[in-house]
C-alpha cells in the first residue's frame, strides 16, 4: 500500500458513526474499499448498516470533510449495498466501544445460507447486561434509540440498555 493509499485510508477509518459516536465507519465495518488514483483522486465505498439509514448523508459528508481537511482535494464516496452489511463486520475494538458504552454488542449474525424462516414470537437472543454483565435480561421493546438497537432491561442491576440488533 502506498503512503498515500495508507494516509486516505488512515483518515477515513477515524471518522467516527454520527449515531453511535464510539464507533469509528471502520470499527462499524460500513467503511468498504479506499481508493487513491494517479491524479490523487480518492474513492471510498461505504455500506449501509440497512438500505434506508438515516445517517449515509451525513457519514458521506463526514468523510469528504475529514479527507479535504487532511489535503485530499478530489474525494468522492460511493454506496455499495451488495454484499449487505452483517453486524459480523464490527471489530472487536468496536464490540468492546459499544459495550463500554453501555451498549450490549450484536451476537454473531443468523445464518444466511437458505430461506430466513418466518417467525412471529419474539426474538430469541444471546446477550448480557452490559454495565454487571447478567444474562437476567428482559426484552422492553424491540424498538430502540434507532432503528437498529433493541431496548433491554437487567433484573440484576434494574438498568434499561441498548442492544445492537443482529443483522
Amino acid at each position: 500500500m502506498s503512503e498515500v493509499l495508507e494516509r486516505a485510508h488512515s483518515v477515513a477509518a477515524s471518522v467516527r458513526d454520527p449515531e453511535l459516536p464510539m464507533l469509528t465507519l471502520a470499527d462499524l465495518g460500513i467503511l468498504r474499499d479506499v481508493q487513491v488514483d494517479e491524479g490523487g483522486r480518492v474513492d471510498v465505498t461505504i455500506t449501509p448498516t440497512y438500505s434506508g439509514c438515516p445517517a449515509m448523508a451525513t457519514m458521506r459528508d463526514d468523510l469528504v470533510h475529514a479527507l479535504n481537511t487532511a489535503g485530499f482535494a478530489d474525494v468522492s464516496v460511493r454506496v455499495a449495498l451488495a454484499p449487505a452489511w452483517t453486524t459480523d463486520w464490527i471489530s472487536p475494538r468496536g464490540r468492546a466501544a459499544l459495550a463500554e458504552a453501555g451498549i450490549s454488542p450484536p451476537s454473531p449474525a443468523h445464518n444466511r445460507g437458505g430461506p430466513v424462516p418466518l417467525t412471529l414470537g419474539p426474538i430469541r437472543r444471546d446477550i448480557a447486561c452490559p454495565r454487571c454483565g447478567s444474562a437476567d435480561v428482559e426484552l422492553t421493546s424491540e424498538f430502540g434509540s434507532t432503528a437498529c438497537k433493541a431496548l433491554y432491561r437487567c433484573h440484576a442491576c434494574l438498568e434499561p440498555f441498548d442492544h445492537m440488533k443482529e443483522i
